[in-house]
């Protein structure tokens, strides 16, 4: 499975970007996405997971509320729509897929990852 995450660009506190994972290969429906950000100078993250069957989302807390991730098993996309943008958002945003519990897993536990999109929100 290949990836290629888009979306991102510069917002001004309070706005709102949706980005984009898109997939290749055939099993894509059958793995669990996540989203992560890292910020210069800080540990990679986690922001957001959804499972292979869609049933079933989990979020950071830091995001819960202002961040939804969806996805579209027949156009192989996942998608994150980001609201109520702050600074601290400011990150590149990576998105990844793995069989895994999404509740669970860490970012070790994830077996493809795109190559990133920069975020940047200002105040």
């Amino acid at each position: 499975v290949q990836l290629q995450a888009s979306g991102g660009g510069l917002v001004q506190a309070g706005g709102s970007l949706r980005l984009s994972c898109a997939a290749s290969g055939r099993a894509f429906s059958s793995y669990a996405v996540g989203w992560f950000r890292q910020a210069p100078g800080k540990e990679r993250e986690f922001v957001a997971a959804i499972s292979w069957s869609i049933s079933s989302t989990y979020y950071a807390d830091s995001v819960k509320g202002r961040f939804t991730i969806s996805r579209d098993n027949a156009k192989n996309t996942v998608y994150l729509q980001m609201n109520s943008l702050k600074p601290e958002d400011t990150a590149v945003y990576y998105c990844a897929a793995g069989t895994i519990v999404i509740t669970v897993a860490t970012s070790a536990d994830y077996d493809y990852w795109g190559q990133g999109t920069q975020v940047t929100v200002s105040s």
